[in-house]
């Protein structure tokens, strides 16, 4: 093996190594919010509508014990403000943080802290800008149309691979296909699989993913794998020294391109395949401005009369009027998608 072969990998190796490996971006002290700013970040008026949509799930599910587990917890920022915002409500909340890097100081006992998604989970599993960072490779289309992995060195450096082939072949066939040379996917395998994955640690409640993300009919055509490092979007170099992201094919992830049907062949059946597909809530999808208007963040500013009956009650409004229009604006986090997927009792 030559010290080039070494030198060169796929994306999908290179990213984990550079956020996950010895040393790895997001193992780093600072966490993520030392480097960029997640809706959780933004405003409490995010962690108030999860407590919102907690409640809702206690609701259904007719028990005020509720388990919350937020997958790619960063720093458990979004379990500490959904906390606040329960206390006193009377639920029972069972808060467990999932994450790769290691307990902060700090963080309320309250919150369970392991590195895997924890089995039997009974309330909602919620996933705020998770799977964009669940690495994968990424695919060009040759001079002749042929798909190629895209392989990387450590510098950021690219060259084309080998073709596509096998399982990532089917899912680029069926989910993003590559029509001109030039034209680049990130091939979502990995994300459906984990996304799989988590949905099944459920025995009852709601599994939401929230992140930057494209469906089908809306492919970016040289696809979107980008950097940052301390606030600002660089280019992606897999060294370590930024975090490396890319938008989530959501659709594939729940297994439902948006404007299409679900097709009876597209898994193959086991006995009584029918009679359960019947009996399990479609995967919804929505944008964030969607999702959080329903839960009652609107952006709307207070009445002015409110400033000369009660000033100071019309400057925190004022404030939260601005903080929720930043959660729902059009052209940045109002436009993420929000994936549900129910598992009924």
């Amino acid at each position: 093996m030559t010290d080039e072969t070494c030198q060169w990998q796929g994306w999908r190796e290179a990213t984990e190594r550079a956020l996950y490996g010895p040393g790895g971006f997001y193992l780093r002290p600072e966490g993520p919010a030392g480097h960029f700013r997640t809706s959780v970040h933004a405003s409490p008026l995010f962690a108030g509508a999860v407590a919102r949509l907690l409640r809702e799930v206690a609701e259904e599910l007719g028990s005020a014990e509720v388990d919350l587990v937020d997958v790619g917890a960063g720093r458990g920022e979004l379990l500490t403000g959904v906390l606040a915002a329960t206390a006193g409500s009377g639920l029972a909340v069972r808060a467990v943080a999932v994450e790769r890097a290691a307990r902060p100081a700090g963080l309320d006992p309250r919150v369970e802290w392991t590195d895997r998604i924890p089995r039997g989970v009974r309330g909602l599993l919620f996933a705020n800008e998770w799977l964009d960072n669940v690495p994968v490779d990424v695919a060009e289309a040759d001079a002749t149309g042929t798909a190629r992995y895209v392989e990387v060195r450590a510098d950021g450096t690219e060259r084309l691979g080998p073709p596509v082939s096998g399982p990532d072949a089917d899912w680029l066939s069926r989910w993003w296909p590559l029509r001109e040379p030039g034209a680049r996917a990130e091939i979502g395998l990995p994300r459906d699989r984990a996304w799989a994955h988590a949905v099944a640690s459920l025995t009852a409640g709601r599994a939401v993913a929230v992140d930057y993300a494209h469906v089908r009919a809306a492919r970016p055509p040289f696809g979107t794998l980008t950097g940052f490092r301390a606030g600002r979007e660089v280019p992606p170099v897999p060294d370590g020294t930024c975090d490396l992201t890319s938008h989530v094919a959501l659709d594939a992830c729940g297994g439902l391109p948006a404007g299409e049907p679900r097709h009876d062949d597209d898994h193959v059946p086991g006995p009584g395949a029918h009679a359960r597909a019947s009996t399990v809530p479609r995967p919804e999808l929505a944008t964030q401005r969607e999702a959080l208007r329903r839960l009652g963040v609107s952006g709307e500013r207070p009445p002015l009369a409110l400033a000369s009956t009660d000033p100071a009650g019309y400057v925190r409004a004022l404030a939260s009027a601005g903080e929720a229009a930043e959660l729902t604006a059009p052209g940045g986090l109002g436009d993420f998608l929000w994936l549900t997927q129910r598992v009924p009792l």
